[in-house]
């Protein structure tokens, strides 16, 4: 098209030789701007082009994962129910764990490496991600879940995702550009589809990848994964929790002429600050226990066990297992879990605390599941126990601890103020982005995921180097010694 305006250009250019010069300077105005619409039009062109094949390579993948992530939150809830009417089930954990270890040894592969093994193959693809990665994690996390292991579910839903979308990648004979966005398309779908959050969902394949550096390349792919994987999910009949904060803000205000609540706001940061250093004490905690673990048992197998006979102990001595499993709801009505503490005097000052050591023995000691939802837990539990220190909304701070944990853990604070949006309603999104942002400053350097690499750190300064955080911890170890 562009060669045919040029062509029409000279003739009328020849043309137009009898004619006077403004008539040649409008012929000229006249086909140079036809020829920048015909430019225009072929870029626009290009792009839709670009958005169908992405649509029709990635729709097929999204349902599977979103019908996949529909079957495990059936499982999981049913799990839940058979331990809560069947407690003696929690002195079986220490079997559940013999044989996870086992079935991970016999057929695992490299599926052992988890989140951390997609977010490798999405930066430097290497031997792949393997089909039995699915069914190996789906089961697993259930019956980490069915005998009182304290762990979460978006790490089986992102790690189904990219078994999922990596088996299609295969199919599709994609290069190596096109399968690493299928890949964070998967992850996309998968998180998406686990918490019902869409939108969230997109962000966090994203963001998740490299603290400080967001790609946009695979925007749209992921946007349109996640949204049909969840779509799907939910119509598979399943209902994610519904979570609210009733807190109004005052008009009336400390200082007059400002509009917003200086003391609140104060409170907010402060408690943002704990939350980042809650994100860091529970990465840095699963790291050491895995760490240790690793290198003082000869045997694997004991690793487990001994996490098992930990989580179940440790529960009697506090004198109660609500912090087994989920811990999304609660079947007792004075339990602790996160629906509670959204409301006053649903939680413990230690709750917290309690929750955070036993998910951190359970995913360091070998047992499978994600992170997120005990994050939640504890973020929400530390914010009711905030809010009744300081004196502040105990919905609101609950709702705040809840996404600002999980920013502090993962490195992913814009993911996580679009999460409260989406969850919470957008009323409090200035409290959000400073409770998120803040969080995620002061987790430091550190993270649950140790493939997620550094491209600029907290101090902002970028790296030269590209080194994932377990990378860069290794390095400072050898520094130091």
């Amino acid at each position: 098209m562009t060669k045919w305006l040029l062509y029409q250009y000279i003739c009328y250019f020849n043309i137009a030789m009898d004619v006077s010069w403004k008539g040649k300077l409008h012929y000229h105005i006249y086909l140079i701007s036809r020829m920048r619409k015909a430019i225009n039009s072929v870029e626009q062109f290009l792009i839709a082009k670009h958005l169908l094949y992405w649509t029709v390579i990635i729709v097929p993948v999204s349902v599977i994962i979103g019908l996949l992530v529909a079957l495990f939150l059936w499982l999981l809830e049913l799990a839940t129910e058979t331990r809560w009417a069947n407690m003696w089930l929690i002195f079986l954990l220490p079997l559940a764990g013999i044989l996870i270890t086992f079935l991970y040894k016999a057929l695992g592969k490299n599926s052992d490496a988890g989140n951390n093994l997609v977010m490798d193959e999405i930066h430097k693809p290497g031997g792949g991600i393997p089909a039995r990665m699915t069914p190996l994690i789906l089961f697993t996390t259930v019956i980490t879940h069915l005998f009182g292991g304290s762990a979460g579910r978006e790490g089986t839903a992102v790690q189904m995702g990219g078994s999922i979308s990596s088996l299609f990648a295969k199919s599709y004979k994609l290069k190596q550009e096109d399968r690493r966005i299928l890949l964070m398309g998967g992850m996309a779908a998968g998180f998406g589809a686990v918490f019902g959050t869409p939108v969230t969902g997109a962000i966090f394949a994203l963001e998740v990848l490299a603290i400080g550096r967001i790609k946009y390349d695979a925007l749209i792919p992921c946007l349109i994964a996640s949204v049909v994987a969840d779509v799907t999910c939910s119509a598979c009949g399943i209902l994610h929790t519904q979570y609210s904060i009733n807190f109004i803000s005052s008009n009336e205000h400390l200082i007059p002429f400002i509009p917003i609540d200086v003391l609140l706001l104060l409170k907010v940061i402060i408690a943002g600050v704990l939350f980042g250093f809650t994100g860091f004490l529970f990465a840095e905690l699963t790291r050491f226990i895995k760490d240790k673990s690793n290198l003082y048992f000869t045997r694997k197998w004991l690793i487990p066990v001994t996490g098992a006979i930990l989580v179940v102990g440790i529960s009697y001595l506090i004198g109660s297992f609500d912090y087994l499993g989920l811990g999304v709801t609660n079947p007792h009505k004075d339990g602790v879990s996160i629906v509670s503490a959204f409301s006053p005097g649903g939680a413990m000052y230690f709750s917290w605390f309690f929750k955070l050591v036993l998910t951190a023995i359970t995913l360091g000691m070998g047992f499978k599941g994600g992170e997120v939802t005990p994050l939640f837990f504890i973020g929400a539990t530390l914010g009711n126990t905030l809010a009744v220190l300081t004196g502040s909304p105990v919905d609101l701070f609950a709702g705040l601890g809840f996404i600002a944990v999980f920013a502090a853990a993962t490195n992913t604070p814009l993911a996580c103020t679009m999460m409260g949006i989406e969850l919470f309603g957008t009323e409090h999104t200035l409290y959000f982005a400073i409770a998120c942002f803040t969080a995620y400053y002061f987790s430091g350097n550190s993270g649950i995921y140790g493939s997620q690499r550094v491209a600029v750190n907290k101090f902002h300064i970028t790296n030269n180097e590209e080194l994932t955080i377990k990378q860069t911890k290794e390095k400072r170890k050898q520094q130091d010694s």
